[in-house]
């Protein structure tokens, strides 16, 4: 499946060296990477950036992105398949931090989550990273404050905003430094789109809150 998917993984890394690309969908086993562990610390000072009021650790889940969203709810999207696992590395498509994909084959659907901790450990971390590369305006080109999720701080963003068209990127702030995003694609239009992004996302609080 061409995915737009890897558009996330480039969006959310804002550093200096990030480019676009366009590749299909691989798997891949996933690795630990250094310790994450909350912290209120190296936020961005613009009022306009949304403060989170209680950190969560995700620290669990750097080497499990995938399990992150329960299988229940993962079965209820019809995502019957198993997660395709992609650690954090050095490269433009893996320097924000482990993800882990889904897809419904043969339908063009498909969901992310990535889980920002590489962006946290290069300094452009939480939902201040994405107003940051907003303003910057050569990746992310659309930022729209999202309902917060479970009281965590939202966004929309992307390169464009194609949420009338099926793909919702979502980013959830879950520390001031660092935040988690989740993409659907495929789906009808933007209330198809987003609300599964929301769905997932709510998800993946709950599993951080270890409900």
């Amino acid at each position: 499946m061409r995915s737009k998917l890897i558009t996330l993984a480039v969006s959310l890394a804002v550093s200096a060296a990030l480019a676009t690309a366009c590749t299909s969908t691989t798997g891949g086993a996933a690795s630990p990477a250094p310790s994450d562990s909350p912290s209120s610390g190296a936020s961005s000072a613009d009022p306009e950036v949304p403060k989170v009021a209680q950190a969560l650790d995700a620290g669990k889940y750097v080497g499990d992105p995938c399990g992150l969203v329960p299988k229940d709810l993962l079965t209820s999207l019809r995502y019957t398949d198993a997660g395709e696992s992609h650690p954090a590395g050095n490269t433009p498509l893996t320097e924000a931090g482990p993800s882990c994909a889904w897809k419904i084959k043969g339908e063009g659907i498909g969901a992310q989550v990535i889980l920002g901790t590489g962006n946290r450990e290069n300094g452009t971390g939480g939902l201040a990273g994405q107003y940051a590369a907003y303003r910057d305006g050569r990746i992310v080109k659309f930022l729209e404050r999202a309902p917060d999720v479970d009281g965590y701080p939202a966004i929309y963003f992307d390169a464009v905003d194609e949420r009338s068209m099926g793909t919702c990127t979502l980013a959830v702030g879950i520390a001031d430094d660092l935040s988690f995003s989740v993409q659907a694609q495929g789906y009808q239009g933007q209330d198809d789109s987003c609300g599964t992004a929301t769905r997932m996302a709510a998800a993946v609080i709950k599993t951080l809150k270890g409900a």
